[in-house]
């Protein structure tokens, strides 16, 4: 092993303001856990068909999201986040690995277990535009979900959809208005309201506060901060934005071409991020002060296709610390000292 692999990379400031603690909430045991898990989209080469492709979005994944918690996904776009989340609930067909959630194997469930199941399981999307239907009125939308699993009728529906518009911020008023009378984070509040109509425990936020305003992201992740407290809510966060991934997560993984690099507790992660991939994230972030400069980590060449990954690391080819073992050798998610695990041979986990 090189002499560099025993030794720290230093930490990468984010920002220069105090980081604000995430919501007190209770951490408790894993509520979702991720085992080997593996999407991949065929493609046929060739016009007569051939050999077979495959887009690798997700290629083995595994982690543990805990009641309760925010585990925050961050990653250049196209790594296999959003993919990542909807195989999670299911939305989109696992091609092989685990799913479990509060003891269950979702991907051993039938169809009509697997809808009682998602009464617990939500998804708040990216898009506040296209994710409404615009020819139905905000009440509908809020009360689908309310419908679908026949919980509540008639005025006691209603009831309940204007309790859930009170809590995001809304109006009750709003009732019977259509989604084009609406800004984009009311909006994107009429998403989180038919989320929660449901009840759920757990909550796939993908990239949720991407296509607002920054006034108004502060204001959506400030809410889903106090829903969570108020409701006892464990999310993945997705997310390609290191700042807001810093505000709301409790934990962060690092996701590249398909795995995960690194994960952390989130104040460890931005105190010592370890992996060349991480560092060169939080590098990139502008500080807002134009006289302080830092070290920026340039990388070279371009993203692999998920079509044919190089061998062993994937990030070996735009990584300037590369060795001859990492064009060889898959490194392998281990865990060291503080919860902090990096799949890397140069700089590995730090020691327990």
């Amino acid at each position: 092993m090189s002499g560099r692999a025993g030794t720290s990379p230093g930490p990468v400031a984010a920002g220069t303001t105090a980081r604000p603690a995430p919501a007190a909430v209770t951490v408790g045991t894993p509520l979702v856990s991720v085992r080997g898990l593996r999407k991949h989209y065929p493609l046929r080469a060739g016009f007569f068909g051939g050999s077979r492709l495959a887009v690798r979005a997700v290629d083995g994944v595994d982690l543990t999201v805990r009641a309760g918690e925010t585990l925050g996904i961050v990653g250049e776009s196209g790594c296999g986040k959003s993919t990542l989340g909807r195989c999670v609930l299911r939305l989109t067909e696992p091609t092989a690995g685990e799913v479990w959630f509060d003891g269950q194997n979702l991907l051993a469930l039938s169809a009509r277990d697997m809808r009682y199941m998602r009464r617990e399981m939500q998804i708040i999307f990216q898009d506040p535009y296209a994710s409404l239907n615009p020819r139905m009125r905000v009440g509908a939308i809020v009360a689908e979900g309310i419908e679908i699993h026949r919980l509540a009728r008639g005025v006691e529906k209603r009831r309940r959809v204007e309790e859930l518009l009170d809590k995001v911020g809304l109006s009750p008023e709003h009732y019977d208005r259509y989604p084009h009378e609406f800004s984009g984070g009311q909006r994107q509040r009429v998403g989180i309201a038919r989320a929660l109509a449901v009840g759920p425990r757990f909550i796939v936020a993908d990239e949720p506060v991407s296509a607002l305003d920054v006034s108004i992201q502060a204001q959506v992740l400030n809410l889903l901060r106090r829903l969570q407290e108020d409701l006892r809510l464990t999310y993945l966060f997705i997310s390609h934005d290191l700042r807001v991934v810093e505000h709301i997560s409790h934990r962060v993984a690092v996701m590249y071409l398909g795995k995960i690099v690194e994960q952390a507790p989130r104040d460890e992660l931005y105190r010592n991020p370890r992996h060349p991939y991480t560092r060169a994230l939080f590098s990139a972030v502008p500080i807002p002060n134009p006289r302080r400069r830092k070290e920026r980590l340039p990388l070279t060449g371009d993203v692999p296709s998920p079509l044919n990954p190089p061998a062993g690391c994937a990030f070996h080819p735009r990584c300037p610390f590369v060795e001859e073992r990492c064009r060889r050798e898959v490194p392998a998610l281990a865990e060291g000292a503080g919860e902090h695990a990096v799949a890397c041979h140069v700089f590995p986990a730090p020691p327990r």
